[in-house]
């Protein structure tokens, strides 16, 4: 093996090491948005019957 065949190995695997932590990264990421999402549309229904109940019981 030659000297640039090493490094093209090396190469490669580096750059898979670091596609693997960017898509890592990207997953996390979207994850924590659409459970940042849910988390906002449930406090707004629950806001929602909240705010129900209590106009029911002032009227």
């Amino acid at each position: 093996m030659t000297k640039s065949t090493i490094w093209s190995i090396l190469g490669a695997i580096l750059a898979l090491v670091i596609a693997w932590w960017i898509v890592s990264a990207l997953f996390s990421l979207l994850w924590f948005i659409a459970k940042l999402a849910l988390v906002v549309v449930v406090a707004l229904v629950v806001y929602a019957g909240i705010r129900a109940l209590t106009r029911d019981a002032r009227s």
